[in-house]
């Protein structure tokens, strides 16, 4: 084999992170991006001083917020509770929305195509940018929680939903899992949202389309009447995550909330590199 077969083979085989690194840079330069991620972190301190000066009222889903008090690491828990149904879906939204239909809304996307890059690879880079960017939300919400929530309240050994205690470190390793079920349940909504970007050439449009999406399934989430199509909404076992603040941790809705998100992110980036793959970019 010549040095120049040598070369081409080194350079086919080699993995380049240039792409994503790219993709990495342009989402957290962009403006918005960076108030967003100020209003996700906005969220647990408005909480946390909230609940030292009041009483917390209860509220749907795991009750976080009445254990505040007891454990700062119950603050970054119930901002998360808070924010998502609406805050960090929003977030995934406005990311999911520049992806493709950004692109080709400010006529980057074809310029972009012409490098060359392969349409998968770039569909690809794009939905792993998407995780990170959701992983980056929710890692603001959890550690600004957990800073404020620490220093307002203290820690310790934290009470589970068992009403069992555990020591502080297995206590920071389930706020880690719940950091990574939430970042997994973001992700599969990030591939609906990269399926729409690929139908149109209005970010805006995309991002509000998700934000119905996510919503809706909430509302319909929450019709006792419609309980047979429950387990096959997205948004179902969100609240799982709950379950891994118990002693011991109840697996079973989480993998089930897993293997649906699972399916959602499949079906849907497939959905996305069908329509992407033949795409006419024109602009």
């Amino acid at each position: 084999m010549s040095a120049a077969e040598q070369v081409r083979t080194r350079r086919s085989t080699r993995v380049s992170t240039r792409l994503l690194r790219s993709e990495l840079r342009l989402i957290a330069g962009r403006r918005r991006n960076q108030m967003g991620m100020l209003v996700l972190a906005a969220v647990p301190v408005v909480l946390a001083i909230a609940v030292r000066v009041t009483s917390p009222r209860a509220g749907r889903g795991p009750d976080f917020l009445a254990s505040i008090t007891a454990n700062g690491l119950f603050v970054p828990l119930a901002a998360l509770t808070l924010e998502l149904p609406l805050f960090l879906p929003l977030a995934v939204a406005v990311l999911s929305g520049d992806t493709i239909a950004g692109e080709a809304n400010i006529g980057t996307l074809r310029y972009l195509l012409t490098v060359p890059v392969n349409r998968t690879r770039l569909l690809a880079v794009k939905f792993a940018s998407l995780a990170i960017g959701a992983f980056w939300g929710v890692l603001a919400v959890a550690v600004t929680g957990a800073v404020i929530g620490i220093a307002l309240f203290g820690t310790g050994s934290l009470t589970t939903l068992s009403g069992t205690q555990i020591p502080f470190g297995d206590a920071v390793w389930r706020l880690l899992l719940v950091m990574l079920y939430i970042t997994l349940c973001l992700t599969a909504l990030a591939a609906v949202g990269l399926f729409i970007s690929t139908l149109t050439e209005q970010p805006i449009g995309a991002m509000v389309a998700l934000v119905i999406f996510s919503t809706a399934s909430f509302i319909l989430d929450s019709v006792p009447q419609l309980a047979w199509l429950h387990p096959w909404l997205l948004v179902h076992d969100w609240n799982a995550f709950g379950d891994l603040l118990r002693d011991p941790p109840l697996w079973d809705t989480v993998w089930r909330g897993l293997g649906v998100d699972a399916a959602y992110a499949v079906v849907f980036w497939l959905l996305a590199w069908a329509r992407f793959a033949g795409k006419d970019v024109t602009s």
